[in-house]
């Protein structure tokens, strides 16, 4: 099992920590809302990464071969939704106009994970890796990689969002708080036609 858990780190710390939809739209409102207003869109976000980690770990993915048009449509579906995001981001006014704006919720982050078809291919491709047929407890194996993957997300994500509210405190004036704020969202838009496009 600790030859698994290594392996599986050194398998997933390049896919948690580098640039993606998921720890830059939790990096952006980390730097518009501060760091404690991102945990309820984080634990939606991984409460749907653990459901999902497991339907796949026991059998999900043969049902997706079944109706392959889910994940066809699930594509573009999850790109809009995250150029969506990057376009309140990029059109946010300054940090300390919060009147209107509100920070992710749990759900937020539940359809943000959900609409990500890139989530469903790393977990299969991480099943396939770790999880043989010869495996004398399967259910343990599965519940163990998932948590491990949920973990370790968990971790990149609140680190991404720590250092978005660090670098606000930084770009604390409404001129550079807004040119932050269209960094961000400039970032995510092109996450989102790099999920559209790959």
């Amino acid at each position: 099992m600790t030859q698994t858990f290594l392996a599986l780190i050194t398998f997933l710390v390049p896919l948690a920590y580098s640039p993606g939809p998921g720890n830059v739209f939790f990096a952006a409102n980390g730097a518009y809302f501060g760091f404690k207003a991102t945990i309820p869109a984080n634990v939606g976000y991984h409460l749907a990464t653990f459901a999902i980690t497991v339907a796949i770990g026991f059998g999900f993915v043969a049902a997706m071969d079944q109706v392959p048009q889910i994940f066809v449509a699930m594509k573009p579906a999850g790109s809009a939704y995250v150029l969506w995001l990057a376009w309140k981001l990029f059109t946010a006014d300054a940090l300390n106009d919060r009147q209107t704006a509100r920070p992710a919720t749990l759900w937020d982050g539940i359809i943000l994970l959900v609409l990500n078809p890139k989530t469903y291919v790393i977990i299969a491709l991480m099943f396939t890796q770790f999880l043989t047929s010869g495996t004398n407890n399967q259910t343990g194996t599965v519940q163990f990689i998932t948590a491990v993957f949920t973990l370790n997300n968990l971790i990149a994500f609140s680190l991404w969002a720590l250092l978005g509210d660090r670098i606000a405190k930084v770009f604390h004036s409404p001129h550079s708080a807004r040119r932050l704020n269209r960094a961000f969202g400039a970032i995510l838009a092109a996450v989102a036609l790099w999920m559209l496009i790959a």
